[in-house]
């Protein structure tokens, strides 16, 4: 069912081209490669309501591997965002929209639905009503890296959001166990094969089977 619905989606037009595609915000437009929300052109979409100061989990997927990093910045009024110079070095400090950089691309073993990531921002402690909030990926497998307005060294994806306190409470987080190390990004390890698996939580369901069907012999 899943390479169904992978085959499904590469065919719907704008899904077909996207080698990373944000989920959560919404995005503003599927296309990715003009700066600095994708596609200059496209008109902002109803906004994502979150209250001022909110932590937020921001997901996105990756259908094209591509070796480097992710980043994630937020724009309080419009698209003024930063290029970063380096394709390795943080922007962090060196632009006020940045809010997480060298969000680690995984590589090796892709899966053939595309790879999930999740990270945990907390949105200013602002009201806003035409705040953009963006992703991009810097790519690292077509050197020389440069920040031309021609280059496709960075795929570009926005959300339009409002920061207003009289958003709805959200629904309760679910702990799903933060590291040690405080790293709240997430995202989906590497498979180890291409094939399908039951599960561990099969293996004593597939034992009562086969006793009973012992039992059913006798």
């Amino acid at each position: 069912m899943k390479y169904v619905l992978a085959a499904t989606l590469l065919a719907i037009p704008g899904i077909a081209a996207a080698h990373v595609t944000l989920l959560e915000p919404p995005p503003r437009t599927t296309m990715q490669k003009n700066r600095h929300c994708g596609d200059p052109a496209a008109p902002r979409k109803a906004p994502k309501v979150y209250a001022p100061g909110a932590t937020i989990t921001v997901k996105w997927k990756e259908t094209v591997e591509h070796p480097g990093h992710y980043r994630i910045s937020f724009d309080n009024d419009g698209n003024d965002f930063f290029i970063p110079p380096n394709a390795t070095a943080t922007t962090v400090g060196m632009d006020p929209t940045v809010m997480v950089d060298l969000i680690a691309d995984v590589q090796g073993n892709f899966p053939v639905q595309g790879r999930m990531y999740s990270q945990d921002i907390t949105l200013p402690n602002i009201e806003c009503t035409s705040c953009t909030l963006q992703l991009i990926q810097v790519m690292t497998d077509k050197p020389p890296y440069t920040t031309a307005a021609t280059s496709d060294d960075v795929y570009f994806q926005c959300a339009d959001i409002q920061l207003s306190n009289t958003a709805p409470p959200p629904p309760p987080m679910v702990d799903a166990g933060v590291p040690p190390s405080g790293d709240a990004s997430t995202v989906d390890p590497p498979s180890s094969d291409g094939g399908c698996s039951t599960g561990a939580g099969a293996g004593p369901l597939a034992a009562l089977a086969l006793i009973a069907l012992r039992r059913r012999r006798r």
